[in-house]
C-alpha cells in the first residue's frame, strides 16, 4: 500500500489508507484512543478501538510521546463529529520513532519565548504558524524567480569569498583564505555590475553577510538577497521593476497562500508605487535635511500611503554608496541615482543607478575613503564600453517579516545569525 497525505484522505472515503506523519495530539481513554497525526498537508484525526484496532497497535498508542513519527493503516470513514467530517479507523498502529518529552511547548496555544524557540529551533519548524511564514517565504522566492525569468533574466552565482569591500566601511567578516586575506562577502554589487554590462540583464539570491553590531527587531548578520542589474537603465526604470515584482509577488502569495495567511492573521493589498524626491519625502516627516531617515520617519511615511511601495530617490550623494552614479556624472554633485524602496514602515531595498565612468569611479572611492587599487579589476571592467547601468537588491527576510506581519526578522530567518547567535 502506498503512502498518501492528509489532504488526500477525504477522496478516498470507505477505502484503506496508509498514512506516515507526527503524533500531534493523543488522547488516552482506555478503550479508545485518539490520534491527530500531521505531515506537511495538515493533520487527519485517527481513532483506535478494540473493535476494529489489533491489540498490540491498541496497547503501542499509550506509549506513544507527542511528535513522535508514526505509520498509521486504516479505513477512511464518515464522522459529523469529528473536526474534518472524517476520520480514519485504525487498523495497524506503528511508532517508527519514539518522541522523548519536549523541552519546549509546540503549540499554537502558548507563547514561548524567542530565543528558547531559536534554540530548539528544529521543534519550532513543527508550528503551523512558524510552518506558514516559511510556506509564504517559499512563494516569495519562487515568484521572484519566475517574474524576471519571464523578462528574460539570466540567474547568477556571485562568489561569497571577496578580497576587499564591496560597499566600503570595515562592517566585515574576515577569513582565511590560504596564504591571503579575504572576507565573507558584504554584497554581490561588483560582480552583479560586471556580469550585466557583458549579457544586460542579470537576477540573483545570494547570501550576504555585515559585520554590524545591530540589536534590533530588523537587522541579522547573515541575508538572503534578492537581486538584479540591468544595463542601459536608469534609477526610474529599475524602480519600477521593484514596484512590479514585489506587486507580481504579494498577488501569488495571496492566490496560493491563503491558509497561511489566515493562520498568520494577514490580509495584503497588491501595493502600487508611490514615487517622493528625497528632498520631498525628508521634508513630509519633518526630517533634517542631508540625513537618513530613521526607523520611525520610515513608519511615518509609509503610514502616509498604507499598504503602498513609497520610493525616496534622488538621494544625497554622501549618503549613498561609492558606486552610485552622481547626478549629472559629477563627482562633487550634491544628489545622486540613488533611491530606496519602504514597504509596510520599513525599508526593504536600495539601489540605483551605477557609475560606469572609471575616472568619475576612482574619484568616488577616494571620497568615500576606499583605496582604488583595491578595486582595480573593477574599475577596469568599464574600460571597454560599458554601457549607464542600474539594479537594486531586496532583503529576502525582511520582506518576508513585512508580509507576515512579524515583530522581528529573526521570525523570518530559518536558522538567524546575530552577534549571539551561531547555533542552531
Amino acid at each position: 500500500m502506498e503512502r498518501i497525505y492528509t489532504n488526500e484522505v477525504k477522496n478516498h472515503m470507505g477505502e484503506k489508507v496508509l498514512v506516515k506523519g507526527f503524533a500531534q495530539e493523543i488522547r488516552d481513554l482506555k478503550n479508545i484512543k485518539f490520534v491527530i497525526l500531521r505531515d506537511k498537508e495538515g493533520t487527519v484525526q485517527t481513532i483506535a478501538h478494540k473493535k476494529f484496532t489489533d491489540e498490540a497497535s491498541h496497547e503501542l498508542i499509550s506509549k506513544t510521546n507527542q511528535e513522535s513519527s508514526i505509520l498509521i493503516e486504516g479505513e477512511v470513514c464518515k464522522n459529523s463529529e469529528a473536526k474534518q467530517g472524517y476520520e480514519i479507523k485504525i487498523g495497524k498502529f506503528e511508532i517508527i520513532n519514539n518522541a522523548e518529552p519536549l523541552p519546549i511547548d509546540i503549540s499554537d496555544k502558548t507563547n514561548t519565548g524567542l530565543d528558547t524557540r531559536l534554540d530548539f529551533r528544529f521543534l519550532d519548524f513543527k508550528k503551523s504558524k512558524i510552518q506558514a511564514i516559511f510556506k509564504v517565504q517559499n512563494e516569495i522566492l519562487k515568484s521572484f524567480r519566475e517574474f524576471f525569468y519571464e523578462q528574460g533574466f539570466i540567474e547568477m552565482q556571485p562568489p561569497c569569498i571577496i578580497a576587499a569591500a564591496s560597499e566600503g566601511g570595515t562592517d566585515l567578516f574576515p577569513v582565511k583564505y590560504f596564504e591571503a586575506d579575504a572576507y565573507l562577502a558584504q554584497s554581490p554589487q561588483l560582480y552583479k555590475q560586471m556580469l550585466a554590462c557583458a549579457i544586460e540583464k542579470v537576477t540573483m539570491v545570494t547570501p550576504v553577510w555585515r559585520a554590524e553590531k545591530h540589536n534590533t527587531t530588523r537587522h541579522i548578520n547573515e541575508i538572503r538577497q534578492m537581486d538584479i542589474e540591468v544595463a542601459f537603465c536608469n534609477q526610474v526604470q529599475v524602480m519600477k521593476y521593484i514596484e512590479d515584482v514585489v506587486g507580481h509577488i504579494v498577488k501569488k502569495v495571496k492566490q496560493k497562500c491563503p491558509e497561511e495567511l489566515e493562520i498568520l492573521g494577514v490580509n495584503l493589498k497588491i501595493p502600487k508605487g508611490i514615487y517622493l524626491s528625497y528632498d520631498e519625502a525628508i521634508s513630509k516627516v519633518r526630517g533634517k535635511h542631508g540625513e537618513d531617515f530613521t526607523p520611525e520617519q520610515e513608519r511615518q511615511l509609509c503610514a502616509m500611503y498604507p499598504g503602498d511601495l513609497v520610493f525616496t530617490h534622488s538621494w544625497p550623494a554622501n549618503l549613498k554608496p561609492f558606486y552610485i552614479m552622481t547626478k549629472d556624472a559629477r563627482s562633487d554633485a550634491k544628489y545622486s541615482e540613488g533611491f530606496d524602496a519602504l514597504y509596510l514602515g520599513v525599508e526593504i531595498s536600495s539601489g540605483g543607478q551605477r557609475i560606469h565612468l572609471p575616472e568619475l569611479l576612482i574619484e568616488r572611492l577616494k571620497t568615500k575613503g576606499c583605496d582604488p587599487k583595491n578595486f582595480k579589476s573593477y574599475i577596469d571592467s568599464f574600460r571597454y564600453g560599458a554601457p549607464p547601468h542600474a539594479g537594486w537588491s531586496i532583503g529576502l527576510e525582511r520582506l518576508t517579516q513585512q508580509i507576515c506581519g512579524l515583530d522581528n526578522v529573526k521570525e523570518a530567518t530559518m536558522f538567524p545569525r546575530d552577534r549571539d547567535r551561531l547555533i542552531p
